[in-house]
């Protein structure tokens, strides 16, 4: 019988399961698939200290126009969807009000901004700093224009949390990254930002060093939980693992675990791609292309270009026109040579309508704890919530623990 076991095997169960066994636990990490392989594998590979607001859903007529008339690259929608969305989304609309907006921001930038700190001592322990990079974050502008509204932003960000940011022009972007073209405006970097040139190898890392400290991981799918009088069993496909307290981990397969609980998780699951393709030369940082929705950073295949938000169910076919007209961006800003064979991919992120992921114990079963909808940055805040979570576990109780806290029926 294990003490805890951690359901979920991405960056934020490794990092729950990391935090828990630092503080004397024995840990059990369960997963259909090895750590890293997810989710966790497939994003833009960022460490996102810039990210003190989390993304709110748009509310100007334009830009809902845009969205409806499929004219952005950022988010695309499927009509056979939304119907079973629309409970959710209009609920997400609601919180991304201003002022609404304002104060989860609150709150979500106490965890981003000290994510670098929280990942930086796992880096170091699980010999990963070759897969770090400390240069910051991009967003590139074609247009003078462009350049100027994202630098307002970077402004208003700095002067409500403190952010730290820079302005490249053309010519000093080219200067640090000649592989982009002339004639763009420049770029807004984000100083504090990190990023990794293998999202899928650093979580296995962390993985391996929770092994080395004496965690197990084991790979089978998790079909069921049950409360029982030893605390809980978790029904597998090989057979029932016994746990005394169980830590729920499995981004958006979480919600469909607790429905037998008789919880109703409103989460919303954005689907996002990535492709490869060769380059000669590498950026020096992930850069997001403003105006197409996507970010190109050098991977260990080659140039990963990541999409924004496809708005679909998990069992849904690939729909690759967000990945296809990336693609387009990127090769008018960036000598693309072919795409790398079989490195397309598509998953789904874990987001929940007011934006926080839900981390704290479940309302109604003992020994039940959440760890999940960490949304676009799961990442990111994955040692940062696993910190939090085992510090709840051991009894903290303040306003950031209660905000955390599961928000569900």
């Amino acid at each position: 019988m294990a003490e805890i076991a951690v359901i979920g095997a991405g960056m934020a169960g490794i990092g729950a399961a990391l935090a828990l066994q630092a503080r004397g636990h024995e840990v059990l990490v369960l997963d259909r698939l090895w750590p890293g392989e997810g989710t966790s594998h497939g994003n833009a590979g960022l460490i996102q200290a810039e990210a003190a607001e989390p993304y709110a859903m748009p509310r100007a007529p334009a830009q809902l126009f845009a969205i409806a008339t499929g004219r952005t690259n950022d988010v695309v929608w499927h009509p056979r969807s939304l119907p079973g969305e629309l409970p959710v989304l209009w609920s997400y609309f609601r919180r991304s009000a201003p002022k609404r907006h304002a104060a989860i921001s609150e709150v979500y930038r106490q965890l981003t901004g000290r994510a670098v700190a929280d990942h930086a001592p796992v880096i170091a322990e699980a010999g990963a700093e070759a897969l770090i990079r400390r240069t910051g974050f991009g967003e590139v502008a074609e247009t003078g224009a462009a350049l100027e509204a994202t630098a307002r932003e970077a402004e208003r960000m700095r002067d409500r949390h403190g952010i730290a940011s820079r302005v490249a022009g053309g010519t000093e972007l080219r200067a640090e990254d000649p592989a982009f073209r002339e004639g763009l405006a420049g770029a807004v970097i984000w100083r504090d930002s990190w990023s990794t040139t293998d999202p899928g190898a650093l979580t296995a890392a962390y993985a391996r060093l929770f092994k080395a400290r004496g965690g197990r991981v084991a790979r089978v799918g998790v079909t069921g939980i049950v409360p029982d009088r030893a605390g809980w069993s978790v029904a597998t496909e090989t057979g029932l693992v016994e746990a005394a307290q169980v830590v729920l981990a499995a981004g958006p397969w979480s919600a469909q675990l607790l429905k037998p609980l008789g919880y109703r998780i409103p989460m919303l699951l954005k689907r996002g791609y990535h492709g490869h393709f060769r380059m000669e030369g590498e950026l020096s940082r992930p850069y997001f292309l403003t105006g197409h929705g996507v970010v190109v950073a050098s991977m260990a295949r080659g140039l990963r270009i990541t999409t924004g938000a496809e708005l679909t169910g998990q069992e849904a076919r690939r729909d690759l026109r967000q990945l296809v007209r990336g693609e387009a961006a990127a090769r008018a800003v960036l000598p693309l040579g072919e795409a790398v064979p079989d490195s397309i991919w598509h998953g789904h992120r874990p987001c929940l309508p007011d934006m926080i992921p839900l981390v704290g114990p479940a309302p109604r079963h003992d020994g039940l704890w959440f760890d999940f909808g960490h949304g676009h940055h799961g990442l990111t805040l994955g040692p940062t919530t696993g910190i939090l979570l085992a510090e709840m576990m051991e009894g903290r109780d303040d306003a950031l623990a209660r905000a955390l806290s599961p928000r569900c029926r």
